[in-house]
């Protein structure tokens, strides 16, 4: 593993990879050098297939609170040529992040805000404090959640988007879970507790199972029927199902036994 300063990342015995944003005394703000090393971070647990899956976490009091001050000052007296390039890198993290080969879950306390709603989005499945708070805050600094936009359209919708990029409003755990951005929100003294019920759920799940799920209901969308995407879901069951955990999982449900990765 690469030695970090802005992010730490723990993988356990188990195969449970933590990514933690480590900038508490910034509120977990990024920077050009945030994001470069998240990426790197991204690339090394994609590359590692012991890995079951990722927790995306913040230190401190908030989650992330958006873009840095004195980064946002520096790239504003770039060129559109540098400001471009800084773009894409942030892209490349939120791509990443989203195309990550095993299943990821945001834990958001505190703020999310501007870019962090994207980290957020990307998640597989996200839960959060009820008085966490959310927003796209750009517009109120003359910018627009423009990279992150997609992922916050797949999470909450289009008129959902729309309201609040434009409004900039602030909302809580619970609007968020009401949104879908959240699958469920707690009280932030309960919020470990459930980290740790999710840990044990995602545990009894076959590591391919999860990847090949995933992979597969990017592949599906929305749904929109075609023959390609027929003959797609019929070889990915039919190729789990003589893989090796494919076969143990139903080998152990027959024998009623535990399969082997649990």
């Amino acid at each position: 593993m690469s030695d970090f300063t802005t992010i730490e990342l723990h993988t356990d015995p188990r195969g449970i990879a933590t990514l933690w944003l480590s900038r508490p005394d910034k509120n977990n703000a990024f920077n050009a050098e945030m994001i470069a090393e998240l990426i790197v971070a991204l690339r090394q647990v994609s590359a590692d297939d012991s890995v079951r899956f990722l927790i995306l976490r913040g230190r401190g009091k908030h989650f992330s609170a958006g873009a840095d001050l004195a980064w946002m000052q520096a790239s504003a007296r770039l060129d559109y040529a540098a400001n471009l390039r800084d773009a894409h890198e942030l892209g490349e993290l939120m791509s990443l992040l989203y195309h990550l080969p095993c299943p990821t879950l945001a834990v958001v306390q505190g703020a999310a805000f501007g870019g962090a709603v994207g980290l957020t989005a990307c998640c597989d499945i996200a839960i959060g404090a009820r008085d966490a708070l959310f927003s796209l805050s750009e517009v109120r600094i003359g910018l627009a959640p423009a990279v992150i936009s997609p992922y916050v359209v797949q999470a909450i919708g289009e008129r959902a988007s729309r309201r609040y990029a434009i409004s900039a409003e602030r909302f809580d755990g619970e609007r968020a879970r009401e949104l879908g951005l959240l699958a469920e929100c707690y009280p932030v003294e309960q919020l470990d507790d459930a980290v740790q019920q999710w840990v044990a759920n995602l545990l009894q799940n076959s590591p391919q199972a999860m990847r090949a799920s995933k992979a597969l209901l990017q592949d599906v969308g929305s749904g929109v029927l075609s023959e390609a995407l027929r003959q797609r879901t019929e070889s990915v069951i039919a190729g789990i199902r003589v893989s090796a955990e494919g076969q143990e999982g139903l080998n152990a449900f027959l024998e009623k036994r535990p399969p082997a990765w649990q």
